[in-house]
């Protein structure tokens, strides 16, 4: 890949990108956006039966590194963290595009959520951004910012989202309390809320297809977002632009969360 121009709003700074699974995940249509503004990237993968997905999507970004990342894994976060450390140095961006809940959970109503479940929903798609901040901090002695995926169920109730939504709501919570206390060194911390977008995760949602036309008809500009919409959003908000931004819930939903 081309060698991004210098002048480029993201130009020297460096973004680790955790979450994509193929060219439809919302990660890597950030990770494309981030590159495209001049960053250099860093891209995990799940396991090695995503490898060969991610792969060839890290090669055609020029990705500095690519490392597996389960976040369950204390031992591999520590490792990405120090590949980080040994190849770059510092970090400036930190991406975290992970949810996970078992099937039998998110298919069922919260009340008959298990109580295993709830737990495994709340460290795969919360706690473990809280991990990757507190090992990101350390490498952004210039100050950073730190995104997380969230999701409008956060905030009202969304047929069918079951044990997502006070999950996601715990993280809006927590990209908040990390606003504040990582403020003092310059790191800037954001939740990302999209519309619905075709992606693995939303494919394990019952009657996503009614979700996303209901969404699309509710939003004031009318149509459906893609992954570089939220790309491109992100990115912005890693740039100097919106140095004095942060703790936000930034919704990229063409308008449909305003309305009743």
């Amino acid at each position: 890949m081309q060698t991004p121009s210098p002048h480029l709003p993201l130009a020297g700074m460096r973004a680790l990108v955790a979450g994509i699974a193929n060219a439809d995940s919302i990660a890597y249509g950030c990770a494309c956006a981030f590159r495209e503004l001049g960053a250099q990237l860093a891209v995990t993968y799940l396991n090695e039966k995503a490898k060969p997905y991610v792969e060839p999507l890290a090669g055609e970004l020029g990705s500095a590194l690519l490392l597996p990342l389960d976040v369950a894994d204390d031992a591999q976060m520590d490792a990405v963290f120090e590949a980080i450390r040994s190849q770059w140095g510092s970090l400036d961006i930190v991406l975290h595009s992970i949810a996970h809940a078992p099937k039998a959970d998110l298919r069922g109503g919260l009340l008959d959520s298990s109580a295993q479940g709830f737990a495994e929903a709340m460290d795969v798609s919360c706690h473990s951004f809280i991990r990757m901040a507190k090992r990101a901090a350390p490498l952004m002695p210039r100050g950073g910012t730190l995104f997380a995926m969230s999701y409008d169920g956060a905030n009202r109730v969304v047929p069918n989202y079951s044990l997502m939504g006070p999950v996601k709501a715990a993280l809006e919570a927590s990209c908040r309390y990390l606003a504040c206390e990582l403020g003092p060194l310059g790191i800037r911390v954001h939740a990302i809320s999209p519309g619905p977008l075709r992606t693995r995760a939303a494919s394990g949602i019952p009657d996503f297809d009614r979700l996303l036309a209901d969404s699309v008809d509710r939003a004031p500009l009318g149509e459906a977002v893609d992954i570089m919409d939220v790309g491109f959003a992100t990115a912005y908000l890693a740039t100097r632009y919106a140095r004095r931004m942060s703790g936000n819930t930034v919704y990229i939903d063409g308008g449909a969360h305003v309305m009743a």
